[in-house]
């Protein structure tokens, strides 16, 4: 038998399977009981006729939706699966919608960036610097689309009179990824623009649909001017976006990003200028002091200076003299005593004597043998004694 499991531990094996099994999964099928929470969620269903399964979008995710579905509308949800263990509950959490139809362009899409990718189109290494000062700015844009517009309020806000030049093209409908592409290529052959802004306003996803294409997004990787994209809203991201040398959320952020504030500049300009200035007046401050030490003296001055400084050495002298004259001659007395302390005569002062025998000093008695005749020497006078015995070193004296 089979090991006994808890429902708990059942659950946990069941998320697991799903989780590890399906991993993304992309599911077709109709909207029904759709319900927009009050905290922002999407709680739907997703039928075929046949079966249903249970399906929620969280606010994070539906939030980057450009369109919210109705009852009955036929979609495609990409997300994963789900198994909610405390009501047993099997759900589909989904990360994207799209309508129905719209899959099979999806898959196609991702296969081309994959593509891409691994053409390395997209690659950081690949990206250009975009100029701290243009000269000229590219557009390749609508010529009747706010997109342009806001680029150009933009550019005149910030620098007044930068040179534009306009490359026209559609950015939307059939044909319109060659228009962009022929649009980037004119504005790199006229070779005037410093860097280039390419893009469109906001709106649906196959509004924004060119700027996915092959022709559009090759020629902004090829392009020899730095590129900034600037497609649609901050939610949304084309392949063009990858491929371009920066990307902006707006038109009007691009052309932010495509050129400084003049009067920041000048206000950097003057800052810096006033830096200078008083660097300058600091450092001829500094020559001036030194220039004003060097200056000429009188010699009679001069000669004023050498005496008091001959006077300072001599009496500097004179202090070095005295102290080390003391100094030599408390160490003198030190020795004198040390040497007093270690003389005979002062031994012999002590009560000793020390005793000859035949002129030499008599340092042992087994030396000696009676009868013979020493002079023993006091600190005061001398005296001849004879030996009368010689005394072991044990032995008393006395």
């Amino acid at each position: 038998m089979d090991a006994v499991l808890t429902v708990s531990e059942l659950a946990e094996a069941l998320k697991g399977v799903l989780v590890h099994h399906f991993g993304q999964v992309a599911v077709e099928g109709e909207v029904t009981r759709f319900t927009a929470a009050r905290s922002g969620h999407w709680y739907f269903s997703l039928t075929d006729g046949d079966a249903t399964v249970s399906a929620a979008m969280f606010r994070g995710d539906n939030r980057r939706q450009d369109w919210r579905p109705r009852e009955g509308d036929a979609v495609v949800v990409l997300g994963r699966l789900d198994y909610y263990a405390p009501s047993g509950r099997l759900s589909l959490l989904a990360r994207r919608m799209l309508p129905a139809g719209a899959g099979e362009r999806q898959r196609a899409l991702e296969a081309l960036k994959a593509r891409l990718a691994e053409e390395g189109l997209f690659g950081a290494d690949r990206k250009q610097p975009v100029p701290l000062l243009p000269r000229t700015i590219g557009v390749a844009t609508s010529p009747t689309g706010a997109a342009l517009q806001d680029v150009l309020q933009v550019l005149e806000r910030r620098f007044p009179g930068l040179a534009v030049l306009l490359a026209p093209c559609r950015v939307q409908g059939a044909g319109a990824e060659h228009e962009i592409a022929e649009a980037l290529a004119l504005l790199e052959e006229d070779g005037r623009a410093d860097v280039i802004i390419v893009g469109r306003g906001g709106g649906s996803a196959e509004d924004l649909w060119a700027f996915n294409l092959e022709p559009v997004v090759r020629a902004v990787a090829a392009c020899s001017i730095p590129v900034i994209s600037a497609v649609g809203h901050e939610t949304d991201t084309c392949l063009s976006d990858l491929a371009a040398d920066l990307r902006a959320p707006t038109p009007s952020a691009a052309a932010e990003l495509a050129v400084p504030e003049l009067a920041a500049l000048v206000g950097r300009v003057e800052e810096l200028g006033e830096r200078l200035t008083e660097s300058l007046r600091r450092a001829q401050a500094r020559r001036w002091d030194r220039l004003g030490a060097l200056r000429l003296v009188h010699p009679g001055e001069r000669l004023e200076r050498v005496r008091q400084r001959h006077g300072e050495l001599a009496i500097r002298l004179e202090r070095a003299w005295e102290t080390g004259r003391t100094d030599r001659r408390a160490r003198l007395e030190g020795l004198a005593g040390r040497l007093e302390a270690l003389s005979p005569l002062a031994v012999l002062g002590r009560g000793y004597a020390f005793a000859r025998h035949a002129g030499r000093i008599v340092r042992q008695a087994t030396g000696l043998a009676a009868g013979d005749r020493l002079v023993l020497s006091f600190a005061e006078g001398s005296v001849e004694a004879d030996v009368v015995r010689v005394l072991s070193q044990s032995a008393d004296p006395v």
